[in-house]
């Protein structure tokens, strides 16, 4: 009877439909998890057995490609229970993801410390056939070879047996630690009681606010919710200083506070189970290991381009401070600014500065307006078109999905889900999601990618307005989803942005510079109410302030990656608050400046491995955006056709088929020039 029940999941069935079929959210129910997650975890690891007995001798087609092959079912449900857990989140789910995050990390212990399997693979990669492959098949073949020993294929059997504890422990720990995190911003928020808390927010912003206290049905005017996306532009705007106080406050201290969803306890365990699998497996510690698969290679070499960078970034932020405390000191405040003034009087300064008004800019930033920029780029660009569906299940009113396609053929590569808007049970930030790679190892398998983001969504009779940062992480993310959708590889394991973690930031923060080419801005910035594009005058004021407060943006940044490399280059138990500090006075971090993302909320590298160690990543692939971007300046300037498509070709079609240094030098000509990154901020070169 129970084997009935678990096949008549609706979890457990092959998507139908067009385009190789989509999840029907109408079907699933939190309940179908666990039983769906263990048959499919049980199927998967039946598969790899069967591979590992094969009595013939191992080849690619019966040992990797059929890797490649297996676990398909699960795939498909780990995509589901992945949208679940970013965006639907409740009490329900929460109880589930406990129970089978460890459940799910077990498999790939399973798969690592199979001694047939390995035994297999090693025999096919040292053998004189692998040499006859074609190149993405070897690539593939060193990918599987190079992991399993990273993993711990080679370890005796009581280490392995203690890599795989640590794991699963490891696997509870992260959604833990998620989980606090999310409850955190969910019940903290900042009540506006009176008209004059209102004070100096954008009209569409107040509306915003007084929608968000209906919407959690508080006896107040207004709230603003515990996001990114809320409380950076209540800092910017509001003239309540007090108020700006209490909103950094609740912001920076995410994770922090005396409740139960403090999350010290918690990363604390995460940085001992980390070092400790590290040493198991061969390295001093956890940053040796992580590195060991990126193109960084070496920790210090990471450091190294930090300080290169640090010092003309705090240099700048010192000038910067200097302007503001100026305008403080002439308006009569007895003040010294503050990390909650910041935003406010940088916004001040750019206005005096370059008769610059953010909220001038977002007039004209409708999000409507530009999504329909980003399709209009792509199609520039890789020859995309886009085409919005009405008849494939979302999981909330809120997302929408497009069928992309090649625009002078028809041929659909792939669908687009777009899901905008904050909401209670769903993550801050935004992001960008694969729920199915593309690939052809049986027929053509199309991609399914997902951008979400948290945008305030406002009154319904009004367009969403969003600030130019806002805007430029929309282009950002959409960077990472064209590169899931351009994939052109047979086996998924070398699809889209399955590259270095330090590579796979470069398509997407490359993407961020047509948001302020011009024919994007004269087609796409529209006035919210007249229509009418930026003026001419508006449009030199941008470019003259487009590298306006990229200290603070550095700093914020970096101090966050000095602070996440050293967290993982000790191998001691460590005080969070402490050791933040003493990072942080080591390298001089301004007082006028927060890390990015303190150590309690640093959902990076404490809610998976993803980032861990590597938050370095975004200015190392800054290095080859910036040089990267110079081509096109080159050329004819951001379209050039030439250089966009050896981008596609090179780049955003090929995957992990190649090393990835190799393959920005197939598009430069050379390797990246880091002196790029210092002319894109307009630092002094040293």
């Amino acid at each position: 009877m129970k084997k009935q029940i678990d096949l008549d999941n609706p979890l457990l069935q092959e998507w139908e439909g067009p385009y190789g079929g989509v999840p029907d959210f109408t079907k699933y129910k939190i309940s179908d998890f666990k039983p769906a997650i263990e048959f499919a975890i049980q199927e998967k690891l039946d598969e790899i057995d069967a591979i590992a007995n094969n009595s013939e001798e191992p080849g690619f087609d019966n040992t990797i490609a059929a890797l490649e092959l297996s676990g398909e079912k699960l795939d498909r449900i780990h995509a589901v229970y992945g949208i679940y857990r970013s965006n639907l989140s409740s009490p329900e789910f929460n109880s589930v993801d406990t129970e089978m995050s460890p459940k799910l990390a077990e498999i790939n212990d399973k798969l690592y410390q199979n001694e047939k399997l390995f035994s297999r693979i090693e025999k096919l990669y040292k053998s004189e056939n692998s040499k006859k492959l074609n190149d993405e098949q070897q690539r593939l073949l060193w990918l599987y070879y190079t992991d399993f020993v990273r993993e711990g294929a080679e370890l005796n059997v009581e280490d392995k047996e203690e890599v795989a504890r640590i794991n699963q422990e490891l696997a509870g720990l992260f959604t833990l630690f998620s989980q606090k995190l999310l409850a955190e911003e969910n019940d903290q928020f900042l009540e506006l009681k009176s008209a004059a808390d209102l004070d100096g927010l954008p009209e569409e912003f107040k509306n915003a606010a007084i929608a968000e206290a209906k919407e959690r049905n508080l006896d107040v005017l207004g709230c603003i919710g515990n996001t990114r996306s809320s409380i950076e532009p209540f800092l910017t705007f509001s003239d309540r200083r007090d108020l700006r106080e209490k909103a950094f406050e609740i912001f920076v201290k995410r994770g922090d506070n005396e409740n139960a969803n403090n999350t010290n306890a918690v990363l604390v365990s995460i940085l001992q189970l980390r070092a400790k699998k590290a040493q198991i497996l061969g390295f001093k510690n956890f940053a040796e290991w992580s590195l060991s698969n990126k193109m960084a290679k070496d920790p210090q070499k990471t450091l190294d381009l930090m300080e290169s960078v640090w010092t003309p970034a705090v240099e700048k932020v010192k000038n910067d401070v200097s302007a503001m405390q100026k305008m403080v000191d002439e308006e009569g405040g007895n003040f010294k600014i503050q990390p909650w003034d910041y935003r406010y009087y940088a916004e001040k300064v750019r206005k005096a500065k370059y008769d610059l008004d953010q909220n001038e800019i977002k007039q004209y930033l409708q999000l409507e307006n530009l999504r329909e920029g980003m399709f209009w780029t792509a199609g520039e660009l890789f020859d995309l078109g886009f085409k919005q569906l009405f008849d494939v299940p979302v999981y909330h009113s809120d997302v929408r999905v497009w069928e992309v396609n090649n625009k002078n053929t028809g041929e659909p590569i792939g669908l687009w889900y777009f899901d905008p808007y904050a909401r209670a049970g769903k993550r801050s930030g935004a992001w960008m999601n694969s729920h199915r790679d593309q690939q052809k190892i049986e027929g053509k398998t199309l991609p399914i990618v997902s951008n979400n983001c948290n945008f305030i969504k406002g009154n319904a009779d009004e367009p969403v307005l969003i600030s130019w940062d806002d805007a430029t992480t929309l282009f950002h993310e959409f960077g990472h989803a064209l590169h899931g959708l351009c994939s052109n590889v047979t086996y998924p394991s070398l699809s889209g942005t399955s590259v270095a973690r330090d590579y796979v930031e470069f398509p997407s923060q490359l993407l961020e510079h047509w948001l302020a080419a011009p024919e994007v801005l004269n087609k796409f910035a529209l006035h919210y109410k007249t229509n009418q594009p930026l003026s001419e005058s508006l449009v030199e004021r941008i470019e003259k302030a487009a590298n306006f407060n990229e200290g603070f943006a550095t700093v914020e940044t970096i101090s966050s990656s000095f602070v996440d490399m050293k967290l993982h280059l000790t191998t001691e138990t460590i005080d969070p608050y402490k050791f933040e500090k003493q990072v942080l006075e080591e390298i001089n971090m301004p007082s006028e400046i927060v890390m990015r993302h303190r150590i309690p909320q640093f959902a990076h590298i404490f809610s998976s491995d993803g980032y861990a160690a590597g938050y370095y990543s975004y200015l190392w692939a800054d290095v080859i955006n910036a040089d990267a971007y110079e081509a096109f300046l080159e050329g004819d300037g951001p379209f050039d056709q030439k250089v966009s498509k050896r981008l596609y070709d090179t780049v955003l079609s090929v995957g992990n088929t190649i090393d990835n240094e190799k393959m920005y030098e197939n598009f430069r000509g050379r390797e990246p020039e880091s002196n790029a990154l210092m002319r894109a901020r307009n630092f002094p070169i040293v």
